[in-house]
């Protein structure tokens, strides 16, 4: 007989996404866009300020900064085109040099006393969005530099008349304001992209998992369809060789071969009959419909070390409750064996699989004799990436996020808690209506 569960055992495992590197999160296209407004920008503000309010201000060094990104927006299209995904140390470079040039026309232009210095906080916002922690600290430190620099060193601001003298504590208060919104704006937009990323990250996780479950139940459907298919040739085989066998002389050479033909073929019948075994008023992939008990079962056979650890599954029927019969799918079956997998990984002699049903609900609960879960993370439990059991950090990550996502998809509710006596508790609640494929 198949062994579906080495299959599944064997099947590709999505890589871990926490290991992941952070390249290719924008394209030079994104990057050349937003300089190319910058440079519309930066022109518009120059030609009105100098040739239509008459402010004088170093005109040839000013357009030649502006120039300096025009052309190197230029060289970057021409070598490598518009759709080639940065790496996270060429985004900085980037943002790195789009910081430096602004500082550089603010140096020309007045330094902070600009009212355009606040522009200074763009590149390093776009950069705490896309990069990793290094490359935001070393652009953060740039944008600090770039402000200390133009607190103490620039050129006046092209007033028409003599230029206002600002009180040091003034300068001194508009660098502090800029410097502090600049670190504030790095760490919140880094925090909150990083976080967006790591949801999509272990959703994209939940997909392949999904996946996996998906193909491993098209594989039953598809020995069911072999057991159908090949049935009566291996029939018509088995009957010509025993008419052959029943027609040879008992001396005859061939005898021996008919007879195992005729063994062989039988044989390849019981194994496609025991593939698509099942109760007749089920009807469809074997295995389609499945007890409370079987789906346990199911969920943990690919979990089961042959280990110490006794799986027990109780059944809690409330009074005159048929028990329910539950189309077998493949979110329900990778969520509880997430769930079961955890439990088994942290209790020290057994788990309990406690079933309950009645009218109207159907409940599933996961207990174990483990350490539990610590209670100040019970209120975050089902994050991405959250270690939350004890001396086993990492093996609270991704599973119990899966394990929630794929559930709940079922229309189930999954609560979590710990037990009075000590160890993990897991509970997950369907609507009857929602489950049971004779409702």
């Amino acid at each position: 007989m198949v062994d579906l569960s080495s299959i599944a055992r064997s099947a590709p495992v999505a890589p871990s996404v926490r290991s992941a590197p952070p390249d290719g999160r924008v394209t030079v296209r994104t990057l050349i866009m937003i300089r190319w407004i910058a440079i519309t920008g930066q022109v518009l503000t120059v030609l009105i300020v100098h040739f239509l309010l008459r402010y004088l201000m170093p005109i040839g060094p000013v357009l030649a900064a502006i120039l300096a990104s025009v052309l190197l927006n230029l060289v970057v299209i021409a070598e490598r085109g518009t759709r080639f995904r940065l790496s996270d140390r060429d985004a900085a470079l980037y943002l790195g040099y789009d910081s430096l040039q602004l500082a550089l026309l603010l140096y020309l232009t007045g330094g902070l006393a600009n009212p355009f210095a606040i522009l200074l906080l763009a590149p390093l916002t776009i950069g705490a969005a896309i990069l990793s922690r290094p490359n935001v600290v070393i652009v953060t430190a740039i944008n600090q530099v770039s402000l200390t620099v133009l607190a103490l060193w620039h050129f006046p601001l092209p007033w028409p008349e003599q230029e206002p003298v600002l009180p040091p504590l003034y300068s001194f208060g508009v660098w502090m304001a800029l410097s502090m919104t600049s670190v504030l704006i790095a760490v919140y937009v880094f925090r909150v992209a990083q976080e967006a990323r790591r949801i999509s990250d272990a959703l994209a996780a939940s997909q392949v998992a999904l996946a996996r479950e998906q193909r491993l139940s098209a594989l039953g459907g598809l020995a069911a369809a072999a057991a159908h298919e090949l049935g009566t040739p291996l029939g018509t085989i088995y009957l010509v060789a025993t008419e052959l066998a029943r027609d040879l002389p008992p001396d005859s050479p061939l005898g021996e071969d008919v007879a195992l033909l005729a063994s062989q073929s039988q044989r390849c019948r019981e194994i496609l009959a025991e593939l698509a075994r099942k109760p007749e008023a089920d009807g469809g992939i074997p295995f389609e419909r499945m007890t409370p008990s079987a789906l346990i079962e199911a969920a943990a056979g690919a979990h089961r070390s042959g280990g110490h650890i006794e799986l027990a599954v109780v059944e809690l029927p409330a009074e005159g409750s048929p028990p329910p019969v539950i189309r077998r799918s493949p979110e329900i079956i990778h969520g509880l064996g997430n769930l079961l997998q955890n439990a088994l990984q942290f209790a020290q002699h057994r788990v309990t699989v406690e079933i309950a049903w009645d009218a109207l609900t159907i409940t599933v609960t996961v207990a174990d004799d483990g350490p539990g879960f610590p209670p100040n993370l019970l209120n975050r439990i089902g994050e991405p990436y959250l270690s939350s059991r004890a001396d086993r950090a990492g093996h609270m990550g991704l599973g119990i996020f899966i394990a929630q996502t794929l559930l709940e998809r079922t229309g189930g509710r999954v609560d979590f808690g710990n037990n009075r006596s000590g160890g993990a508790r897991v509970v997950v609640v369907w609507q009857r209506d929602t489950l049971d494929a004779n409702g």
